[in-house]
């Protein structure tokens, strides 16, 4: 029965972890959530004996949801490409900026760090399914080879040449910006864009900034990047004039400085930004209301 128990609480502690481990394979909370019961399930699934047998139910557990969570990327490469606009990854909130964590809720498990940066994510997005899962169970969690050939179901050498590929897709290392630099450029924007001031906005964004957004067909969104700091400028003011009465916060967004748009207290827009040699170079609106059920305020 002690050795029953211990096998339980080992089972139940590792669900942080294969949270974290999901959400940067797949971007998607609700998809991660759903990968992490189904590994539970097969794992309660196995007679007694055969889970007393295995050695490390925490292994066996990360293969098998990596087996998932390949099934599940390689459908998503399908549904995606019938999704209405942009798909950007769900935009993680900030535990303790919401007042700390509850047990039920599935942000507040997750570990803030680069690996989940929408600069990260979107990265990560280009890569194929194998290569994303060699990549982020090797170079993000250090898994070995040997285990990832397990989840894979190819040759640590092969394993070793795709997390090899993977790392070619992500652009060289920048000089990191200062934390204290990105919030007080991303507060500089805020304040621009509640004085609708064109001129400020152009002057804090880099000449080739993109912005993308994801709507999912659901609200009203851009189908399409906006290019440029003149027209990412103008399309920002645009908005601000379509929607009065409306909130803006700043708020950390899957790590970094970010900003939160809110009407009567309900969040519309989660932004995430990517700042560059002190200007924004690239900015995420996640305008999708299935995406933004963690950023609802606590009572």
């Amino acid at each position: 029965m002690g050795a029953a128990r211990a096998g339980a609480e080992v089972t139940a502690g590792e669900r942080g972890r294969l949270i974290n481990v999901a959400y940067r394979l797949l971007g998607s909370l609700a998809e991660s959530e759903d990968a992490v019961q189904e590994a539970f399930a097969r794992w309660y699934a196995l007679p007694r004996s055969r889970r007393d047998a295995i050695v490390s139910p925490g292994a066996w557990l990360t293969t098998v949801m990596g087996h998932i969570c390949l099934d599940v990327l390689g459908s998503a490469r399908i549904r995606r490409e019938r999704y209405v606009g942009a798909w950007l990854p769900d935009p993680l909130p900030d535990p303790v900026e919401r007042g700390g964590g509850r047990d039920g809720d599935l942000a507040d498990r997750m570990v803030l760090d680069e690996s989940v940066t929408m600069a990260f994510l979107v990265v990560l997005e280009t890569m194929t399914p194998a290569e994303r899962v060699a990549f982020v169970l090797h170079d993000v969690f250090r898994y070995p080879f040997a285990e990832i050939a397990d989840v894979l179901g190819r040759t640590p050498a092969a394993c070793k040449q795709l997390a090899s590929s993977a790392r070619r897709r992500v652009p060289d290392a920048r000089t990191p910006v200062a934390a204290d630099a990105r919030t007080d450029v991303v507060r500089r924007v805020k304040e621009a864009w509640e004085e609708k001031n064109i001129a400020a906005l152009v002057d804090l964004l880099d000449p080739s900034a993109v912005m993308t957004a994801d709507g999912g067909g659901l609200v009203g969104a851009a189908l399409r990047p906006v290019e440029g700091d003149a027209r990412i400028a103008s399309y920002m003011v645009a908005i601000a004039d379509r929607a009065p009465g409306l909130e803006l916060l700043q708020r950390s967004v899957n790590g970094a400085p970010g900003l939160v748009a809110l009407r009567d207290g309900v969040v519309l827009t989660v932004a995430a930004f990517d700042v560059t040699d002190g200007r924004v170079a690239r900015i995420w609106v996640v305008r999708n209301p299935e995406k933004l059920g963690p950023w609802a305020p606590r009572g």
